[in-house]
């Protein structure tokens, strides 16, 4: 068994879909019309193409907005990406503007710094020394 496809919960899937790729670095993987505004819409890591993808799903789901707030007032992070070098891409992305929540964080062997994605959710950057 292994991790095909996850998902975080986007207010705006044009606007993610611009910070997954611009900001982020991912690739759009399918972009398919699902009636009115709504798209399938994935994206994954330029490095394995074939790899996980993750959905940017909307968050038209009544449960869902009080289930992110909650989650971002709390600062818990909606999901957690691998870097290399997580000084190094904090760096790279507050360059760009990205707003962080935690700054790069070292925690025995793993090194974590949290922002904010544009879109109603905290993501976690991670690397493990």
């Amino acid at each position: 068994m292994k991790i095909h496809l996850t998902s975080v919960f986007v207010d705006d899937q044009e606007k993610a879909l611009r910070f997954y790729t611009d900001v982020l670095g991912f690739v759009k993987k399918h972009d398919v019309p699902m009636g009115g505004e709504d798209r399938w819409l994935t994206v994954v890591s330029p490095e394995s193409p074939d790899g996980p993808e993750l959905l940017l799903e909307p968050d038209k789901h009544p449960a869902v907005k009080p289930y992110t707030t909650a989650l971002a007032e709390d600062g818990i992070p909606a999901a957690s990406f691998a870097v290399d070098d997580v000084r190094a891409e904090h760096a790279r992305l507050r360059g760009l503007g990205v707003h962080f929540t935690q700054e790069p964080l070292a925690m025995g062997p793993v090194t974590t710094a949290v922002l904010d994605d544009t879109c109603g959710n905290l993501i976690q950057i991670a690397h493990s020394e």
